[in-house]
């Protein structure tokens, strides 16, 4: 069973360059990683050239325009015929055996949709509220079920592919985890959690992210996303979102249609009044 991921990069070559070795240090002759790389930083592309020659690297594209999530994404789901698709993000470093497992997983159970690699430390753990959601499946294997996961380090049946088609103008991979689930796929994280490193997270010794300076100049994605200013606000987002994670409900109904709507609107007008606050904090220092 053929496995096709995307690997995409910009402008981080110190992850890049470990990211990218780990991920085809994973691999075995099954597997083909797609490299997209975004931009012009020169230190990252000669990184991401100098692997070229390894057996699982499949295929190389060059986007001088920052792309971010949907077209790499559906590029790949466009022209694989893999039995499985995935993408790994340049921040992440994959445990070294996540395809096999969560190949023999989808192999025994067909109703796994999208599962994955779980990218939060022990210490986000809180089993009161996970092991509510931790089924026990076919074949021994177990999930901590959600509607949606990460867009990094999972993989996915080309059947959902055939089912959900291609990630749609704007729609996040959560989204479109979040359909599939509704129509009846399981989706979530495989349990005991198959643990990716996340470097942006400042926990990782691997992080750049050390100071607030460093922070604001490799400002993450979602971070820019939700305002955030500083080092410490970052970290309270990864732990309430590791929270997050373990709490949601499994019910797919609850994030589509007016439900959906009624909580997207409820988040902004979250995230705006913790922005409010946030400022408030600083202007009073």
């Amino acid at each position: 069973m053929t496995i096709d991921l995307v690997f995409i990069t910009y402008n981080r070559p110190e992850y890049t360059k470990l990211s990218l070795k780990r991920l085809l240090d994973t691999c075995d002759e099954s597997m083909r990683v797609w490299v997209w790389h975004n931009g012009t930083d020169e230190e990252t592309l000669e990184i991401v050239q100098s692997f070229q020659d390894h057996p699982s690297f499949f295929k190389f594209h060059h986007s001088i325009e920052n792309k971010k999530l949907n077209e790499p994404t559906n590029w790949l789901w466009t022209h694989a015929k893999g039995d499985f698709l995935s993408k790994v993000d340049d921040d992440c470093l994959m445990p070294y055996d996540w395809a096999n497992v969560l190949r023999k997983a989808h192999a025994d159970v067909p109703e796994f949709g999208v599962i994955g690699c779980w990218r939060f430390p022990k210490e986000d753990f809180i089993p009161e509220l996970a092991n509510k959601k931790i089924r026990q499946l076919t074949g021994g294997h177990r999930l901590m079920q959600n509607c949606w996961i990460e867009g990094s380090g999972y993989l996915m049946k080309r059947e959902c592919l055939k089912v959900n088609g291609l990630l749609r103008s704007a729609e996040t991979f959560t989204d479109y985890c979040i359909r599939l689930a509704n129509k009846g796929w399981i989706n979530g994280w495989y349990y005991p959690f198959l643990y990716q490193e996340h470097m942006d997270d400042p926990r990782s010794p691997n992080t750049l992210l050390k100071s607030d300076d460093d922070f604001k100049r490799y400002l993450p994605l979602t971070a820019r996303n939700f305002g955030l200013g500083s080092l410490d606000e970052w970290s309270e987002q990864l732990r309430n979102s590791a929270v997050v994670c373990q709490t949601a409900n499994i019910n797919p109904k609850l994030y589509i249609g007016w439900r959906g709507r009624l909580r997207r609107i409820r988040r902004r007008i979250i995230r705006k009044v913790e922005k409010i606050v946030r400022r408030n904090k600083q202007d009073n220092k």
